[in-house]
């Protein structure tokens, strides 16, 4: 291995002053964040769940024991959310025709997709729909096998949405790797494509 390619010798890119000036966060901060969140965990995490729209905001924060043999470590459990509501609602009324995903196709001849929290709220309902037409319920486990395109995204969503756990299996698997990964959590349903041409 020559120094060139040595990760300890890797150059470092420190960010421009407008990126630096534009940032949420500056190193000074950073250290305050930490800091505070060592110093009481639970009254950080309290602040930082606020910045999430909960179903049922939660009373308790931070529920751990470190005993040996009996660890145990709970984050917000009488708190309920929805991460489809988190990633795509919250945002509707203020930012729906926004640009929420840009989707670009493996073919160059083939213009990228702006999708608007609008159009993916749209999307991830009627996906939603269709599963709970199959029957797909709270709790249910659904397989994701699907090439890297905007319905990987809606179906995840949708899963989220409806309650239902979704495990994302490689689409480059094979049969026995897939029916693998179907029996093994009891897949209630398989959203697949019928083809996926790669760039």
């Amino acid at each position: 291995m020559n120094e060139q390619s040595n990760p300890t010798d890797a150059a470092t890119y420190a960010p421009s002053a407008e990126l630096t000036k534009s940032a949420h966060v500056d190193a000074a901060r950073y250290d305050a964040l930490y800091a505070s969140s060592v110093a009481d965990p639970e009254a950080f995490w309290g602040e930082q769940a606020k910045r999430l729209d909960w179903m049922k905001q939660p009373t308790e924060i931070k529920n751990t024991d470190f005993t040996l043999g009996q660890v145990s470590i709970e984050w917000f459990r009488d708190g309920t959310l929805n991460v489809a509501a988190n990633c795509i609602d919250r945002h509707l009324e203020t930012r729906g025709n926004q640009t929420a995903i840009i989707f670009e196709p493996d073919d160059p001849n083939e213009a990228a997709q702006s999708i608007t929290y609008n159009d993916l709220h749209r999307r991830v309902c009627r996906m939603a729909n269709v599963l709970e037409t199959m029957g797909v319920r709270k709790g249910d486990r659904v397989i994701i096998y699907l090439p890297m395109i905007p319905e990987a995204a809606y179906a995840m969503l949708a899963c989220a949405r409806i309650g239902a756990i979704h495990s994302i299996v490689f689409a480059g698997f094979s049969p026995d790797a897939l029916s693998a990964r179907v029996n093994g959590c009891d897949a209630k349903v398989v959203i697949t494509a019928d083809e996926a041409p790669r760039g």
